[in-house]
């Protein structure tokens, strides 16, 4: 029988022409690939589904609705994305590049619907095609393309960019493998491969004829021009490819679409026939092999060379193709590079891609023969650096010998740069060779290292930091030679979040309450939010948000028992610290209050406290060992807690495996009280303080980062506070910080302590957790038993509070009411009218292309 005259195939042919024809009048005239409707958009899905996936309605899985209903939504967007495109190009538009090593985005498919304002249709349409539109939604693979809040923040301000209209392209790297998926075994993290291209990607469109060489290795020679000039030529030794892949980047109720632009590494040629011919099979595949693991995985294991070495080729391999690709637009759009920082405001996202800075004097001076100083003079007005850490040792720096190694030309360029800079340096500050030594961007003392932090701060017009403590901190201490030396460059940009994603996608009821009584603007102007002040007095308001919340935390118990297996109550307090696992982050902290919780109860079976349940999530990373202890000790602990029938009525304990985008949509509406406890001096901003705050929940933490500002603005009384300074920690330091003596003077810190190491939480084991009290114990660089007495005193008073249901219900909604200035809208607006300087560009609705119906 004949395919087409099969039965089943027939009857769904069929009932597609029946559906199609029972289109009303008004909505038949709408295209199948942009219609709103729920007709149109029902029409497109089984299109699609017949012509793109190739199955019969009664056949489709799961997956291939979510890749059904993924391309009915990117056809929305395309007519946007080539009118953006269009747009752009005929204004000349001032365009934002942001270089990236990291771009956390989450799920696409929500976020998209909700930005084109179709969540209505949509979901009525899944419902008459027999569809529920949450279970689609749990389908789609999360790009693990970040590892925490440098890649969220970088989303965040995409999505931002987009909203205000704002001409701007991401750029970074495709990586075939993400942030490791997280699993837990006996307690401990385990790291299996994150495969999320496995079911292939909806959202992204290749880009073939789009492909940039990128050398690596070999020598330097210098030759003179037919004009008489003196030149360096850069001779590679092996180039591989950067092919791009582009995913559109809708804005929130505009016509906007902007671009995100990732590289995949590829050899020139996939397959050597003279290779394989003469029996050299794995010669034949070779260079294919060796390309493409520049963008295989983010972030590898940089404790070998191999990976170190990795990591540099990754960072140089993604530089070059952007800046390439914007050289190319640039000549493409206004004829000449002489404008080029006209065309272009490049932010530097943490010191990743400093190497941008050589690469483009590379690329102006031996490429386009461009004159030094005119080169020079072009690439410090277009890059602008956002500094991320006040760690010392985070602050990349790499080894001479492996830089000179992989890229030669560009450790020359490095060093001319540097004997200019320094020459600068001591005619402001003649005789200070200390400072000289300081700044160079060639530490001479330490093994002789590539200072990234420093070149970045050379080659950029401006420098921001990301909270007002962290810009003030940058300016006395990491960067302050710079600082004392361009005190203009330097400005505060307090990171944002996006409350698209953030609140409306994964808070939908607390959206649903807000519009009913702010109204539908907030989305696009967060201080809108303020109108909720007032309702924080009406007490018939004040119980419709308690039931938003009990569903949202009804909800994470049901994913949390899926998950992990431990069942909680909704109606005890939710205390999170959901965040990437690292000392300065004192999980262990919030591990040392659980059991002096416990130890309570037990030496006390009658003692009434609050009920909590403590939540922890996030990865450790595979290398940080400490990190991946604490993680074990979280779990131990837990497993005693939730066992133990003397406690577990009044405590439960419980580690969500494999923190992402997606898990997290779970886990912040549901929170009652956000763990915000970083050793103050330690946390350049933060943004999930922003996102627990914007969802309700109340904050405990230190005046570090952006807690501070958080704290200004829903007010003192709103926020439980807690823990030394950062001037208090570094007096600490100064008379020599002893942790034992804290011991000594707290018994109840010694005494959970004591517990840990007593072997209760490890089988017997008396040495399994002895690092990490051992630590504590003799060093503590994050002075954990110094702000310990603090910490438990503030949280009995969170306990307090939270049993004034009313009055907690108040501070939840002032917190959320007072978290306008915290959108990413507002750092954007920030950072284009005072760095960038760039122009919205509104992007009319209109067909951009003739399309056949």
């Amino acid at each position: 029988m004949n395919m087409l005259q099969s039965p089943n195939l027939t009857d769904e042919l069929h009932r597609m022409d029946a559906n199609i024809n029972q289109t009303t009048s008004e909505t038949h005239h709408e295209h199948t690939r942009t219609g709103r409707s729920v007709e149109a958009l029902k029409r497109a899905f089984t299109d699609n589904l017949f012509y793109v996936t190739g199955r019969p309605f009664s056949k489709a899985t799961a997956q291939d609705h979510y890749r059904v209903l993924a391309y009915t939504i990117r056809d929305r967007l395309l007519e946007r994305y080539i009118s953006s495109a269009q747009d752009y190009k005929r204004s000349k538009a001032k365009t934002v590049c942001y270089l990236s090593a990291e771009f956390l985005l989450g799920p696409h498919l929500g976020n998209n619907i909700l930005n084109l304002g179709l969540w209505e249709n949509v979901d009525l349409a899944m419902k008459e095609l027999g569809l529920q539109l949450d279970v689609i939604l749990e389908e789609e693979s999360e790009p693990g393309l970040g590892n925490g809040g440098l890649g969220r923040l970088a989303a965040c301000y995409l999505d931002s960019l987009a909203t205000m209209e704002i001409p701007a392209i991401g750029y970074g790297i495709r990586y075939e493998f993400g942030i490791f998926d997280q699993v837990i075994k006996d307690g401990w993290q385990v790291e299996v491969t994150d495969a999320w291209l496995r079911n292939g990607n909806p959202w992204e469109l290749p880009r073939p004829n789009l492909r940039y060489p990128v050398g690596l290795g070999g020598r330097t020679e210098q030759y003179t021009d037919e004009q008489g000039n003196h030149l360096v030529r850069w001779i590679p030794g092996h180039t591989v490819y950067g092919m791009a892949f582009d995913t559109p980047i809708l804005g929130y109720g505009v016509n906007n679409v902007n671009l995100l632009r990732l590289w995949k590494s590829e050899a020139r040629e996939s397959f050597d026939f003279q290779a394989f011919n003469m029996g050299d099979y794995y010669g034949a595949v070779n260079d294919m092999v060796v390309a493409e693991n520049l963008s295989k995985v983010l972030y590898p294991n940089d404790e070998p060379q191999a990976g170190k070495e990795l990591r540099l080729k990754q960072q140089y391999f993604f530089v070059s193709c952007s800046l390439q690709d914007m050289i190319r637009i640039a000549l493409r759009d206004v004829g000449s590079l002489e404008c080029f920082p006209e065309k272009f405001a490049a932010q530097l996202n943490d010191t990743h891609p400093a190497i941008a800075v050589a690469e483009l004097m590379r690329l102006l001076v031996d490429e386009r023969a461009i004159p030094w100083n005119k080169a020079w003079d072009i690439t410090r007005n277009t890059f602008a650096y956002t500094n991320h850490t006040l760690l010392p040792e985070a602050l990349e720096t790499w080894s001479l010998e492996l830089f000179e190694r992989i890229l030669p030309r560009h450790m020359e360029i490095i060093r001319d740069i540097n004997n200019l800079f320094l020459d600068e340096v001591r005619m402001r500050f003649i005789g200070d060779e200390q400072r000289v030594a300081r700044m160079s961007l060639i530490d001479e003392s330490n093994g002789r290292r590539v200072r990234m932090a420093n070149l970045a701060c050379v080659g950029s017009f401006a420098i921001n930091g990301v909270a007002r403590l962290h810009s003030d901190l940058l300016k006395s201490t990491v960067l302050s030679d710079f600082h004392d030396l361009w005190p203009e460059k330097f400005s505060n940009k307090t990171n944002g979040v996006t409350p698209r994603r953030n609140i409306a996608l994964s808070n939908r009821p607390l959206a649903a309450l807000i519009d009913e009584v702010v109204g539908g603007d907030w989305l696009r102007n967060l201080d809108e939010l303020r109108k909720l002040e007032p309702y924080a007095e009406d007490q018939a308001f004040r119980e419709r948000w308690r039931e938003v919340k009990l569903i949202a935390k009804r909800r994470l118990a049901n994913y949390v028992e899926r998950v992990a297996g431990v069942s909680i109550d909704p109606h005890s307090l939710f205390d999170m610290q959901v965040k990437r696992i690292h000392e300065y982050k004192r999980q262990h902290l919030n591990v040392l209050h659980i059991i002096t919780l416990y130890n309570r109860l037990k030496h006390d079976p009658s003692l009434e406290i609050t009920p909590r349940t403590f939540v922890f999530g996030g990865k450790a990373a595979p290398g940080y060992r400490m990190a991946k202890l604490i993680i074990k000790l979280i779990n131990s602990v837990a497993d005693i807690v939730n066992r133990d029938p003397q406690v577990n009525r009044l405590l439960r304990v419980v580690f969500v495996p494999d923190l992402n985008v997606k898990t997290a949509q779970q886990i912040y509406p549901a929170a009652d009280l956000s763990e915000q406890i970083s050793t103050a001096g330690k946390e350049a901003s933060g943004t999930g303080n922003m996102k627990f705050s914007m969802n309700g929940a109340l904050t405990i933490g230190t005046l570090d980062g952006a807690n501070v500002e958080i704290r200004e603005a829903v007010g003192e009384e709103n926020f439980f506070l807690f823990g030394h300074t950062e001037e208090q920690v570094q007096e600490l330091w100064a008379r020599g910080y002893q942790p034992c003596k804290f011991l000594e003077h707290d018994a109840e810190l010694r005494a959970a302590i004591e517990l840990i190491n007593s072997g209760l939480f490890s089988h017997g084991d008396r040495q399994l957790f002895a690092p990490l009290t051992g630590n504590l114990l003799q060093h503590d660089p994050y002075m954990v038993c110094a702000d310990y007495r603090s910490y438990i005193d503030c949280q009995d008073e969170v306990g307090i509070h939270y049993q004034d249901v009313e009055n907690w219900t108040r501070m939840s909604i002032l917190n959320v009411a007072r978290m306008g200035t915290f959108s990413s809208d507002r750092a954007i607006r920030e950072y284009c009218e005072h760095i960038w300087k760039v122009q919205p560009v509104p992007v009319q609705s209109r067909p951009s292309v003739e399309r056949p119906r």
